[in-house]
């Protein structure tokens, strides 16, 4: 299933970078926008970054 791999890693890395930028802009870490400084984005974005790095190790890990 290695025609899966790529659609699959292409998906998941903009789910873990939304989730960082999210859990960035609720810690006021990074300005900017209307969710700096609002906690709830950081609550928000830690699963989703979570889930997109575990989703992306998970289709990209070797078989054996």
């Amino acid at each position: 299933m290695i025609v899966l791999r790529y659609p699959a890693t292409i998906l998941c890395g903009p789910l873990l970078l939304i989730g960082i930028i999210w859990v960035l802009q609720g810690l006021n870490i990074l300005p900017g926008s209307f969710m700096t400084g609002q906690i709830i984005w950081a609550v928000y974005g830690a699963p989703m970054a979570l889930s997109g790095a575990a989703l992306l190790w998970w289709v990209n890990r070797r078989r054996g």
